[in-house]
């Protein structure tokens, strides 16, 4: 026997409770300050690493993440500065996946830069890739941080993460992820090359999380590669 359907106020109250219990309402400054260092570490990429002239990019990248710190948490504006946030980080992702594809040209073809450039050029990558997709990831789940756009919109989680076990035995109730809980995914993802204790729920995570460990993977084995070069 099939269940009988529901109205569309039913829907869009069970919506609104979902929302309500998977929304998110963060304060920004956490994933504001860490896309900042992101974005301010391609400065210190060495020049071999980068495409043209090293500051156009980063520049305007961190002009338009000073203008929406100052863009007000009203409704009507939270899409735009949720989307261009993540144009912004995107692009500073493409841009840090370039210079480690110039990093693997030196090290296989090589090249005027030295072993020491490669190996500093290596963990700047590293480290920018781990904040980078931990906004990212910030931005993604249940809605942005400030949680869903639209009242009443429907909110999936983008994470599984240990907490949200059903029975709820080691957890508050009220339990919602943070941005740590993010840099933590990222965290481990980029150390393991893989997921560990937080699983991706959603296409789109399990695509930024396959990125994102095989860039870590292929920076890592550069910087060992280099280093053990050296060392021989």
């Amino acid at each position: 026997m099939r269940a009988p359907r529901m109205t569309e106020a039913e829907l869009a109250k069970r919506g609104a409770h979902l929302a309500q219990q998977l929304g998110r309402d963060d304060p920004l400054w956490p994933g504001q300050l860490a896309a900042l260092v992101a974005i301010a570490l391609y400065f210190l990429l060495p020049s071999k690493l980068k495409l043209g002239p090293g500051w156009p990019l980063p520049t305007a990248e961190i002009v338009a993440f000073l203008s929406l710190a100052f863009v007000t948490r009203r409704r009507g504006r939270a899409m735009v500065r949720r989307l261009t946030a993540i144009g912004i980080l995107l692009i500073a992702i493409v841009a840090n996946m370039v210079a480690l594809g110039l990093l693997v040209h030196y090290l296989l073809k090589g090249g005027k830069a030295s072993g020491a450039n490669l190996i500093d050029g290596g963990i700047l990558i590293w480290l920018t890739n781990l904040l980078l997709f931990t906004v990212v990831y910030w931005q993604l789940d249940r809605g942005g941080p400030l949680g869903p756009i639209i009242e009443g919109d429907r909110v999936w989680p983008d994470f599984l993460f240990p907490e949200m076990n059903e029975d709820g035995k080691y957890t508050p109730h009220d339990w919602k992820p943070n941005f740590v809980d993010y840099l933590y995914v990222s965290l481990t993802n980029q150390s393991a090359f893989s997921p560990t204790d937080t699983l991706p729920l959603t296409l789109r995570t399990k695509v930024l999380m396959g990125i994102q460990g095989t860039a870590a993977l292929v920076t890592v084995g550069i910087i060992v590669a280099r280093a053990v070069n050296i060392l021989g």
